[in-house]
């Protein structure tokens, strides 16, 4: 199990320019400059800790949702729709084929951090980063449109459990 390691706790103005970061992307109200967010590394991640959370991940310097992240401030952007056969998959850590998506943002750009959701549930599944636009994610039959760096299940999942 993942553990917390180098916790740092972050100042006002890290946190504000943080939390304006995931706003944009996502299109949510994240935390808010007065929250008490850490950051800390846990295995291969660069968590934040939100009021003890690990709601977010530094990933090459830019912030993104994770899952628990997505479940609790509920984005309206950038999110890839696949369909119920892809899930368990998804579900197991595989990147996201083509094929599986029934839908996408289109403003997903290549390189964009993105949010999986199921397509009968719309919960979220797992967050990734885009290899293809959210048009050519709509329309391609073969090829990988989203690299998973993290999914329900994971370790990162798990350290959050009771």
């Amino acid at each position: 199990m993942l553990k917390p390691k180098n916790r740092q706790r972050l100042r006002r103005k890290e946190v504000a320019d943080l939390a304006a970061s995931l706003e944009a992307a996502f299109g949510c109200a994240v935390f808010s400059p007065e929250t008490n967010v850490d950051a800390a590394d846990a295995g291969p991640f660069r968590i934040l800790l939100v009021e003890g959370q690990a709601l977010g991940l530094l990933q090459d310097g830019r912030p993104l949702l994770t899952v628990r992240g997505a479940l609790a401030y509920r984005p309206t952007r950038r999110h890839v729709t696949v369909d119920m056969g892809a899930v368990k998959f998804v579900y197991n850590g595989a990147d996201v084929m083509a094929p599986g998506i029934v839908e996408a943002d289109a403003a997903i750009s290549a390189g964009d951090f993105v949010w999986i959701r199921d397509e009968r549930n719309l919960r979220p599944l797992a967050v990734g980063e885009a290899l293809t636009t959210g048009g050519e994610m709509r329309v391609s039959e073969k090829g990988k449109s989203v690299r998973s760096i993290h999914h329900v299940g994971d370790e990162l999942w798990k350290m959050d459990e009771p």
